[in-house]
């Protein structure tokens, strides 16, 4: 059977699902990693060795009753760690880039017999989303696929959510590592027609003529943090763990205790477990609603969701869109079922519907919907800033091309004109650096527990690339004040700034060159 298969890689679970031409989307049973019902993947991997031939993934974990270990075997929580700088400590059997790499390739091996895909859509999260990217287009090279896609989980959660063209979506994605909220748009509608598509690739082939039927979402505006569901089951944990001398709350055992309250306090006002802390006698552990509520209040969680509600719904703003524009609110993930996300959601969006169905499986039924119809246009998280000499005041400046919110890839370039500053000059150099927030949270870990802490606002600056493209040559040498150069800057479908030069005085004009990333 052939068909468009999906995976949506998350922190604790991994979900893959299947749509067949024409017919209903579903969820894959894949024995023995997934779970009954419903039949996802835990993300875990244990590895007792490098060279190991037979490494337990998912349920098979969980079956062997090694997820409650605690030495460097157990691989979980490695999604959040994928990309980062500096790497993950050493010692382990596996870095986290390897560990989901495994995974996804046993996920592959183990499909249905008679399930041929013919296209692979994954998903990866907006922080990190380039780094994330590089990764996850390696770690499926070897994968037996004609045509292979990639999308943002936000993107994906709101084409999923079924909303007609033209609707504005608010997406909130609480997932085990990370916190993501979009502002995202469904083109179209109103009698327009849809634009011309354009689907990331990475398979080599080009989609561009596709005929088949467009549908086209545009992220507005985005936020995240590096705080998820597991960090609440850390905060849990330690909030529970009775202070007795040397006792630590930091053990998977205890974790899954946690995380066992955290699931069932989604359903019910009031929670209660047996636990065993290391060197201790079984006691019982009990948190109501409220108790739970009043954690993530003073953790700062909703603190940080009402600062990234407003960074996002700041960006829609500027595009024309207020709140009352957005057609739904739509939480996805196991962490946007806790009351204290529901009640936070209802408070600040107070008259817009919220459409909570399916929040584990939303994100990958979502892209089974990315044909090569589909346009995907991303924003930009930073933007980027060309450094140019001022002859009136005498110094350099930071020239913004691109800006955060900027979509991309871009339509029309961006065109500047650059004079020489001196009589005789031979080159014309160029300085690129990306723009630094003005003010901006973090996570931060003391004693091993996650912290939000906010940094001082301050005049923002702009950071240099630590890679700068070679100077551009004049041939003639060129005359002080003379415009020069006229320069064409562009987003590419990559993500990557594109340069074409025109030179004024023998117009010439070069190929697009390739300047790097941008984020």
């Amino acid at each position: 059977m052939v068909g468009t298969l999906a995976i949506d890689l998350g922190s604790t679970t991994t979900v893959v699902a299947f749509q067949p031409p024409g017919g209903q989307p579903g969820l894959v049973a894949l024995p023995p990693y997934s779970l009954d019902e419903p039949p996802v993947v835990p993300s875990l991997v244990w590895m007792a060795a490098p060279d190991s031939p037979r490494p337990l993934l998912g349920r098979q974990v969980l079956e062997a009753g090694l997820v409650l270990s605690s030495g460097p075997e157990l691989h979980r929580d490695f999604k959040r760690r994928i990309g980062l700088n500096p790497p993950a400590p050493a010692g382990l059997p596996l870095s986290p880039e390897a560990a989901a790499a495994l995974l996804l390739q046993h996920i592959w091996r183990s499909l249905p017999a008679g399930l041929e895909p013919s296209r692979l859509v994954l998903t990866a999260p907006v922080e990190g989303y380039r780094n994330y990217r590089s990764w996850l287009v390696e770690a499926c090279r070897d994968l037996e696929v004609a045509e292979l896609a990639l999308v943002d989980e936000p993107t994906a959660a709101a084409i999923g959510a079924g909303l007609p063209a033209g609707s504005t979506v608010l997406v909130v994605d609480v997932g085990g590592g990370t916190i993501d909220l979009s502002l995202v748009r469904l083109e179209g509608g109103e009698g327009r027609a849809m634009p011309i598509a354009q689907l990331l690739r990475f398979a080599g082939r080009d989609l561009h003529n596709s005929r088949q039927a467009l549908r086209c979402a545009q992220v507005i505006g985005k936020a995240g943090v590096a705080i998820g569901g597991r960090d609440i089951d850390r905060w849990i944990a330690q909030s529970l763990c009775p202070p007795a001398a040397g006792a630590s709350w930091d053990t998977p055992a205890l974790l899954d205790a946690a995380e066992q309250l955290k699931c069932r306090l989604s359903e019910s006002d009031e929670a209660r477990v047996i636990v065993a802390p290391p060197g201790r006698q079984p006691l019982e552990w009990r948190l109501t609603r409220r108790e739970l509520d009043a954690l993530l209040q003073e953790r700062g969680l909703l603190a940080e969701l009402d600062a990234l509600l407003e960074q996002v719904l700041a960006a829609g703003r500027r595009a024309g869109i207020g709140l009352t524009h957005i057609a739904a609110v739509l939480p996805v993930g196991g962490g946007s079922r806790l009351g204290a996300i529901r009640a936070w959601l209802e408070s600040r969006c107070s008259g817009v519907a919220i459409r909570a169905q399916r929040p584990v499986e939303a994100v990958a039924l979502g892209a089974l919907a990315l044909t090569p119809g589909v346009q995907v246009r991303d924003v930009l998280s930073h933007g980027v800033s060309l450094r140019c000499w001022e002859q009136r005041s005498g110094r350099h400046h930071w020239h913004p091309l691109f800006m955060a919110g900027q979509s991309w890839p871009t339509d029309q370039p961006l065109e500047l004109v650059l004079a020489c500053s001196r009589d005789g000059q031979t080159a014309l150099e160029l300085v690129l650096g990306e723009p630094r927030a003005e003010e901006r949270r973090e996570v931060v870990f003391e004693a091993g527990l996650p912290v939000l802490r906010q940094r001082q606002a301050g005049s923002a600056g702009v950071e240099p690339w630590p890679c700068q493209p070679r100077p551009l040559e004049l041939v003639p040498p060129g005359c002080r004040g003379q415009d020069r150069l006229q320069l064409a800057f562009g987003i590419d479908g990559r993500g990557r700034l594109m340069l074409a030069v025109t030179d004024l005085l023998t117009g010439e004009r070069s190929e697009p060159r390739d300047l790097g990333a941008v984020r």
